[in-house]
């Protein structure tokens, strides 16, 4: 029996839109890649405790640490405390360090996890930092807590550095102090100013070739200290000419949700690995194409990789920042969660006729693992937007 619904249309009308797509099924076993590939994961509201959704957020920490078991077991390591859990954006450095606690003694009792963790800055306001020590005391504080919990770093870009640093320079000592003091190499995280625009003229410049030379002068500076850098602009050139320049030994993660499929794939010399917000919602094609390429079945990668990345494209539009919404939709569509309510409130950043469109690419992709929950909770958020 075909399944269909009414769904709106960006012109203003609306259609019966029947939904065609074939589901991907889970692996039965947990997959091995050639790619290092990590999911960055997002939290689960508690909406029967969330009275204060935009100060104080109640998180529901058993679905949102089912949801870290299911990544694990599809293959993923889990980039743990980034911007798609929310930091600065709905969970403040109190909720993350809870996050980051309950993750690490997750991952203990799975065979095979690994999880990294977000350290940053945004404990401290923007506004109030006065110079570089204010900024790097934060990070301090954030790396001394994950490293206390047994945690590997991932070095967030910082608000507050991106405020108060004159130039280049500024950018060189703060990371030569941090990296001086790492316990174990760490990822640095270049996020672009369309994810945050708080962090516009991060390292120095709004230069794209400027900026690049002083990440690799810290890189070079710091070598020992340095796994790898995640790099989030959106851009596919802009990455391999980073990629292309990386010292030996020290890797590129992908954060470009736009491009994701050819940067893994690679050109036959180099290829990125991945450290992506899209693997969050795509998790199981994106765990089985992974597992296709690493059989060397590039054909396999590429058929079921590709149909997620107008999916991925949609989700991840301007305004950007605003991708989280789209992301805890289909863990809600796909009944990893029993409600659509997010910290903030973030579920009413986006509009029923983006939702619509994040349906209707889930399906032809085969993102939406259980086709009859996902029309019956899609009619239930028309009904709620009066359709």
């Amino acid at each position: 029996m075909s399944l269909s619904l009414t769904l709106p249309t960006l012109d203003g009308r609306s259609e019966t839109y029947a939904l065609t797509g074939t589901p991907h099924v889970a692996p039965a076993t947990r997959p091995s890649f050639n790619r290092i590939a990590y999911a960055a994961a997002h939290v689960v509201s508690d909406p029967m405790r969330d009275s204060d959704p935009w100060s104080r957020p109640a998180i529901d920490w058993d679905r949102t640490i089912a949801y870290r078991h299911h990544l694990w077991s599809l293959g993923f390591r889990i980039a743990e405390a980034m911007d798609t859990s929310q930091r600065g954006m709905g969970l403040d450095w109190t909720g993350a360090q809870e996050l980051i606690r309950r993750s690490m003694a997750a991952s203990r009792g799975v065979d095979g996890a690994d999880l990294a963790c977000g350290a940053g800055t945004d404990q401290l306001d923007p506004a109030a930092a006065r110079d570089l020590d204010d900024v790097v005391r934060a990070y301090e504080t954030q790396v001394e807590f994950v490293e206390s919990q047994g945690g590997r770093v991932i070095l967030m870009a910082s608000r507050a550095l991106a405020r108060v640093a004159r130039s280049a320079d500024d950018y060189r000592a703060v990371y030569r102090r941090l990296l001086g003091q790492a316990r174990d190499k760490v990822i640095l995280h270049w996020l672009g100013d369309m994810f945050d625009p708080q962090l516009r003229g991060y390292w120095g410049s709004e230069t794209f070739g400027e900026a690049l030379d002083t990440v690799l002068d810290i890189i070079g500076e710091n070598r020992d200290k340095v796994e790898g850098i995640k790099i989030s602009l959106l851009d596919n050139a802009s990455e391999i000419e980073l990629r292309n320049r990386l010292p030996e030994g020290v890797l590129c993660y992908t954060g470009d949700d736009f491009n994701y499929a050819e940067l893994i794939e690679g050109d036959g010399k180099r290829h990125s690995h991945a450290l992506l917000g899209i693997f969050d919602a795509v998790s199981i094609p994106a765990s089985l194409a992974l597992s296709a390429l690493a059989s060397g079945d590039t054909a396999r990668f590429r058929a079921i990789i590709e149909p997620t990345v107008p999916l991925s494209r949609r989700i991840f539009e301007a305004p950007t920042q605003y991708y989280k919404a789209g992301v805890v939709f289909l863990a809600w569509l796909n009944g990893h969660q029993d409600h659509f309510t997010m910290p903030a409130g973030m579920q009413s950043a986006r509009g029923i006729l983006h939702y619509a469109e994040v349906f209707r690419l889930a399906d032809r992709s085969g993102v939406l693992a259980r086709p009859d929950l996902a029309r019956a909770r899609m009619r239930h958020l028309l009904a709620l937007s009066g359709m």
